[in-house]
């Protein structure tokens, strides 16, 4: 009983003492914000002053202000960074650094929690680099040889990270439920919404999952040919260490790097990757930033980091592939139904003449667009607006496709604006339904 009720108090004290550090932060760079943001406004009216270039887009202040806060605000920087279509470079540029450049731990504590890791087994490792290859959010990533001599990558969790990040997830679901106070939004399911992304997000810390999801997509993705997965060493991982196969020869490509067919040959690796992904095998990496995703010499595909990777039930998986071949149909009245059918609850007095009427609309406007026409944020934003006012609230697992493919929308959008979206998708969708058809023969 004292114990039960001590370990309530700890928790408390905390949640207190991080909420503090969070509010703290924000409020300290708000007001640096709206200071630049002043000097920017009223510099030209100043003789010989002019204004201050940044103001609210000084991307470097948001990358200080997130690495501040820490590996939660550090992964929305990192999505964020993706969308260079939707907001200046002044801002996605820098946050671009926090993809594989985050701040690391000290080498001491690196060195501790990789001793700790192998603690009362054999030393797997015959060299190991401390200094780390890359930093993310999560982890560090680490050069290493095995002791039979395979060049082998080490992804190290970062020490403490599951204490900062399991106060974030408790902070944000009370954001959530005080939102669900407010009357017009009583009805939308935010906490359902909070535990399914956030729980996806705190998934990240499970390096078990991490190593059989790396594995998983391998299997998955191997029939494409031009998709390469490093693969894990299972006999080498631990609750805080996933030990993989090094890649060697891994290149950022920028589009000015690589010709017209090139630039082509990428983007339609990424979407038929993605598609697979959604479509037929319902396992979905949803974090392809620039810092995991990469392409060789022969501009194959690299992605590396299953820390983010979810599984679509079934029926989400088979409802999402209906409305995407459906929408590059035009036939915005059957994606009306499946979000009828897919809701998550719809209000007595939903009008659903009208939403069909106003997705109609909207998907003969996005029907066949190319990716130079067609943004996926504006899109899905007025879809979620559409079944706001019609009374329709959404199946919280629908976050994590569009997640999927927001994150790599911006960057096909730089490589090809003239890529077709839904044409691209047709010869998986096609697919996809052949497979559907003959399982549903084998169980006649």
């Amino acid at each position: 009983m004292v114990n039960g009720f001590m370990g309530r108090v700890l928790r408390a004290v905390g949640m207190a003492v991080r909420a503090v550090h969070v509010g703290g932060i924000m409020a300290g760079y708000a007001l640096l914000f709206g200071a630049a943001e002043a000097r920017r406004l009223l510099g030209p009216r100043r003789a010989g002053h002019g204004a201050r270039a940044g103001g609210l887009h000084d991307g470097d202040r948001w990358v200080r202000m997130l690495t501040r806060l820490g590996p939660s605000y550090i992964k929305i920087g990192q999505l964020v960074s993706t969308r260079r279509d939707l907001l200046p470079p002044a801002v996605t540029g820098p946050l671009s650094r926090l993809t594989d450049a985050a701040p690391p731990p000290s080498r001491r504590r690196v060195r501790q929690a990789v001793l700790a890791a192998y603690a009362g087994t054999r030393w797997p490792f015959r060299e190991f680099t401390w200094e780390p290859v890359a930093c993310g959010s999560i982890a560090t990533v680490h050069e290493a040889v095995t002791l039979d001599g395979r060049r082998v990558a080490v992804k190290v969790r970062r020490p403490g990270i599951q204490w900062v990040m399991e106060r974030d997830f408790a902070l944000t679901l009370a954001m959530m439920r005080a939102l669900g106070a407010v009357p017009k939004l009583r009805k939308m399911p935010f906490k359902v919404m909070h535990e399914q992304v956030g729980s996806a997000i705190l998934r990240q810390l499970d390096f078990p999952a991490e190593a059989a999801a790396l594995a998983e997509l391998r299997t998955n993705l191997a029939g494409l040919g031009n998709v390469r997965i490093p693969e894990p060493l299972a006999d080498l991982c631990t609750p805080e260490v996933v030990v993989m196969e090094y890649i060697i020869g891994l290149r950022r490509f920028a589009p000015g790097d690589l010709d017209a067919g090139t630039r082509r040959q990428v983007v339609q690796a990424v979407l038929a990757a993605v598609y697979e992904m959604l479509f037929i095998d319902g396992v979905v990496h949803c974090d392809l930033h620039p810092g995991n995703l990469y392409f060789d010499e022969r501009a194959g595909l690299v992605m590396l980091d299953a820390g983010f990777v979810i599984r679509l039930p079934d029926e989400v998986r088979r409802s999402f592939a209906d409305f995407f071949i459906h929408m590059a149909m035009g036939d915005g009245w059957t994606c009306a139904q499946i979000v009828i059918e897919s809701a998550a609850h719809v209000a007595d007095d939903c009008d659903v003449a009208g939403f069909r009427a106003g997705l109609t609309e909207l998907v003969q406007e996005a029907s066949g667009a190319k990716s130079g026409q067609f943004a996926l944020a504006p899109f899905a934003g007025r879809l979620f607006d559409l079944q706001r006012r019609f009374g329709l609230f959404p199946a919280p697992e629908f976050a994590f496709p569009l997640l999927s493919l927001l994150v790599i929308e911006g960057m096909i959008k730089d490589f090809d604006s003239g890529v077709d979206f839904q044409a691209e998708a047709v010869p998986v969708l096609r697919r996809r339904n052949m497979l559907r058809d003959r399982t549903a023969q084998l169980h006649k």
